[in-house]
C-alpha cells in the first residue's frame, strides 16, 4: 500500500514511517524543509513537499495514495486556536479527496479529555468543549476517518517536546519535582513504537472502527511520575497546593491536574494489538529524559 503520511518526520511520525516501511508499505511523507526531506529519504520514504497549510500539497498527496495517516499538527500553543483550525481544514481537505473511496484515512486525537475522572473507553464520544478548540476527531468523523486517540504521554527515545520533558524542564528550573495535591490523578501512557504499530494495524484492518485507543498503561499517577523524575534529577519531590498550581506550572497546570485513566481493552482485542515496549516509569528510570 502507498501511504501518504503527514507529520512524517515528527516524534511519532518517524516511528510510523519506520513501521510501515518495515512491513512492506511505500510511504509518501509530507516535508516542509530540506532537513525533513532528507530524513525521509534516509528512512527509505518518498518525499512530498508541502505543509499542513498548503492545501494543494495535501490534495496531491492524498490523490497519489492508497491511504492516508494524518499525524501532523503544528505544536504552537501561543496560537492554539489558529493551529487547531489549520488541523481541521487539513482533515477536511484530505477527506474530500478520499470521499467515495474505500481508501483508509486515519486521524490523530487524544485520550485526555474523553472522560476526565472516569475510565475512558473507545465507545465514548467526548462532548464538544468550547474551551478546547481542537476538533480532529469530530472533523474526522464527518469525513468517515478513523481516529487513533493517543495517550497524554507518548514516550520513548527522542521525546523532546512531550509532556514528560515539560515536567523535567520544570523540575530543573524550579529545583523541585512537583505534583498537585495528593498527586493521585492518573495519566495513561504508551511507547511511541507501540503507538506506531497500532497505526499500521488500523490501516491494514479490513473494516475500521471510528476510534481506537493507543494506550498501553491505563493509569500512572502523576505523583509516581514526579517521584521518578525527582529520583533521576536528585531533586526533592514536593506537593503543590491546587491554588498554587498555575503559578508553578504555568499553562501546563491544567494537564498536570487532569485525571484521565483510559482502557484499550477493546482496541487490543479487536486488532490483536499487544504493546511490548517499555513502560513510562521504566523510560524515566532509564534516564532517557534526564541525560
Amino acid at each position: 500500500m502507498r501511504v501518504f503520511v503527514t507529520g512524517a518526520t515528527g516524534f511519532i511520525g518517524t516511528a510510523i514511517v519506520q513501521e510501515l516501511i518495515g512491513s512492506g508499505h511505500q510511504v509518501l511523507g509530507l516535508a516542509r524543509s530540506d532537513v525533513s526531506a532528507q530524513k525521509l529519504i534516509d528512512a527509505g520514504a518518498e518525499v512530498h513537499r508541502g505543509d499542513l497549510e498548503d492545501l494543494d500539497s495535501l490534495r496531491n498527496g492524498a490523490a497519489q495514495s492508497d491511504g492516508v495517516i494524518h499525524a501532523g499538527f503544528i505544536h504552537d500553543f501561543t496560537r492554539f486556536a489558529e493551529v487547531c483550525q489549520v488541523d481541521k481544514t487539513a482533515i477536511e481537505t484530505i477527506g474530500e479527496v478520499l470521499a467515495g473511496s474505500d481508501r483508509p484515512f486515519i486521524v490523530t486525537s487524544g485520550t485526555a479529555l474523553v472522560s476526565p475522572g472516569k475510565l475512558a473507553t473507545e465507545d465514548i464520544t467526548p462532548p464538544i468543549n468550547p474551551a478546547w478548540p481542537r476538533s480532529s476527531e469530530q472533523t474526522g468523523d464527518a469525513v468517515h476517518a478513523s481516529a487513533i486517540r493517543l495517550s497524554p504521554s507518548v514516550h520513548g527515545d527522542e521525546d523532546k517536546h512531550g509532556f514528560i520533558p515539560i515536567l523535567v524542564n520544570s523540575a530543573k528550573e524550579k529545583g523541585i519535582s512537583a505534583y498537585i495535591g495528593e498527586g493521585q490523578n492518573r495519566w495513561n501512557a504508551v511507547h511511541r513504537l507501540d503507538a506506531a504499530h497500532l497505526y499500521r494495524l488500523v490501516l491494514e484492518a479490513p473494516v475500521r472502527a471510528p476510534r481506537y485507543h493507543a494506550c498501553a498503561e491505563e493509569a500512572v499517577t502523576v505523583k509516581a511520575i514526579a517521584e521518578a523524575i525527582g529520583k533521576q534529577l536528585n531533586l526533592p519531590v514536593v506537593s503543590i497546593q491546587p491554588e498554587d498550581a498555575a503559578e508553578h506550572f504555568g499553562w501546563f497546570s491544567h494537564m498536570a491536574a487532569i485525571d484521565c485513566p483510559t482502557s484499550s481493552q477493546w482496541t487490543q482485542e479487536h486488532l490483536n494489538w499487544l504493546p511490548t515496549h517499555s513502560t513510562l516509569l521504566a523510560d524515566i528510570g532509564n534516564g532517557i529524559y534526564t541525560k
